[in-house]
């Protein structure tokens, strides 16, 4: 198993105990996507650099489409091996965990804030697996425990979880998110001609 040691990267328990709009009382309002970090005591690390020639996040209308995202720390993976043959279960998940948390981090950047999510659209998850490998969805749900964590229950997406031979870096885990967002004609760009 390979430890993930950095502020912020400890994977939550299933139960948080964070208080939503159905446990703070009646009126009162469901915590945000950013108010939910601070009280998980989340830091989210500084949003990963492209490794080749694309962006991290492009926003057509409501719709925030993030590139694959590995569980990295700077330009190298932090977790390297596949499922089945170097890592187990619960480290493929520790991964998968960091590279959800690079996914809020680009996300953050992207709009300003988390809390001008509205929905995760769809998560993909591609697990890197050797052998007769099974279990593809259960690394994926550390990937969804934390997003559902975050931005709530009623925001959770549709996902696909494929078993792959590889990923890019020797990760073994690469997640590809969309979200739905706040429509901001600020972030729209014209061309002149």
């Amino acid at each position: 198993m390979v430890p993930i040691q950095a502020t912020g990267l400890a994977m939550p328990s299933k139960s948080t105990g964070i208080a939503t709009g159905a446990s703070r009382g009646k009126g009162s309002r469901p915590a945000s996507a950013e108010q939910r970090l601070k009280e998980l005591g989340i830091t989210l690390p500084p949003a990963p650099e492209p490794f080749g020639t694309y962006v991290e996040a492009v926003q057509t209308g409501n719709l925030l489409f993030l590139s694959g995202m590995l569980p990295t720390d700077g330009h190298a993976a932090k977790v390297i091996g596949r499922v089945g043959a170097e890592l187990d279960v619960e480290a493929a998940r520790e991964a998968a965990h960091l590279a959800a948390l690079n996914v809020l981090a680009v996300a953050r950047q992207h709009l300003g804030s988390l809390d001008k999510v509205t929905r995760i659209v769809r998560l993909g998850v591609s697990v890197a697996t050797s052998g007769d490998v099974r279990d593809q969805p259960k690394v994926a749900d550390a990937a969804s425990d934390l997003l559902q964590d975050v931005f709530g229950k009623d925001r959770s997406p549709c996902r696909l979880v494929y078993g792959v031979a590889s990923l890019p870096l020797g990760a073994p885990v690469e997640l590809e998110v969309i979200f739905e967002v706040v429509s901001s004609r600020s972030r729209r760009q014209t061309w002149a001609t």
